[in-house]
């Protein structure tokens, strides 16, 4: 099992980092529902730690705080872009350093945060706007994973 000892600091901040920075590409994807939205992702990490011991990746990740990337942004552009990089490059890391069915469920909590957060309000009365569902699939590209 691959846990936070198999990692330098700074490669657990990017792995660590990497489903928060999601969730805020999905709120900063549309106006109104930051505070819902923001909500939302410490729910999903409240979620998680319920279903502990399946993986000590996950187990690990979710027992902290969520954090992000405090790297400062001039705009949501930037944010988003640099989101979509940090998730990109914390797959690349896993796939190194841990086993297919890890990496496999990084990829699903990192969706599933984006989800959360995607239906914790209501945009145009509909759930996801359209605008959030462009995000979860640019999530979903830079995870390297299927819909």
């Amino acid at each position: 099992m691959t846990g936070k000892a198999d990692f330098t600091k700074e490669e657990w901040e990017l792995v660590s980092e990497g489903p928060p920075s999601a969730g805020l590409i999905v709120v900063t994807a549309q106006r109104g529902g930051i505070f819902h939205e923001t909500f939302a992702i410490g729910k999903a990490y409240a979620e998680a730690r319920q279903q502990h011991g399946s993986s000590q990746l996950l187990d690990e990740i979710v027992s902290a705080r969520p954090e992000r990337d405090h790297t400062r942004h001039r705009s949501f552009e930037e944010l988003r872009q640099s989101g979509l990089q940090h998730l990109s490059d914390a797959v690349a890391l896993l796939e190194q350093k841990a086993t297919a069915e890890e990496v496999a469920d990084y990829k699903h909590f990192v969706l599933a945060v984006a989800g959360k957060v995607a239906n914790a309000h209501r945009e145009g009365g509909i759930s996801v706007s359209d605008a959030e569902r462009v995000a979860i699939d640019e999530i979903t590209a830079a995870l390297g994973a299927t819909g």
